[in-house]
């Protein structure tokens, strides 16, 4: 499937995205990267950038309703602050079903063996994304998503 036939599929549902790093990662331009690939593909995207603090993200996230949210990991904290991250969104109630997602660099060590994916998933991620695994599963999630109804967007 073509990236032009990819964006014309989620552009009729137009997710509402919000992507974002996390609290102790600087790095930016992977955000610059993901919210012009989503917006490639149909998306309305907000982009709270890097060192962005947990209660931000939750407090935007919440006020925003997004149908999905993105968070890029570069500095290797990935795991433990996605971990961290993830247990104050879902603890709201107006997140508890948001999708929310991860990927990039998750762990120092460079692992890619599949164990931090496990982790962030039981702890309440919907996706998560290493870097070893290319773009095109997290293109076909963003697709998956946006062919939902607009109604089940959000609901688990």
């Amino acid at each position: 499937m073509t990236t032009q036939h990819a964006g014309t599929l989620v552009a009729r549902a137009r997710l509402d995205v919000v992507v974002t790093g996390l609290s102790s990662d600087a790095h930016t331009w992977n955000l610059v990267y993901l919210q012009l690939l989503l917006e490639e593909l149909g998306c309305r995207v907000t982009n709270l950038g890097g060192c962005t603090p947990d209660e931000v993200i939750v407090r935007e996230c919440t006020d925003r309703r997004p149908d999905l949210v993105v968070i890029g990991s570069l500095n290797g904290h990935g795991c433990q602050d996605g971990a961290r991250l993830i247990a104050a969104m879902r603890a709201r109630p107006a997140l508890a079903a948001t999708p929310v997602v991860i990927g990039g660099k998750l762990d120092v060590a460079g692992g890619g063996d599949g164990h931090n994916g496990n982790r962030l998933l039981a702890a309440g991620f919907d996706a998560v994304f290493e870097d070893t695994g290319g773009l095109n599963p997290f293109r076909s999630f963003v697709r998956t998503l946006a062919g939902r109804p607009a109604a089940s967007v959000g609901a688990r």
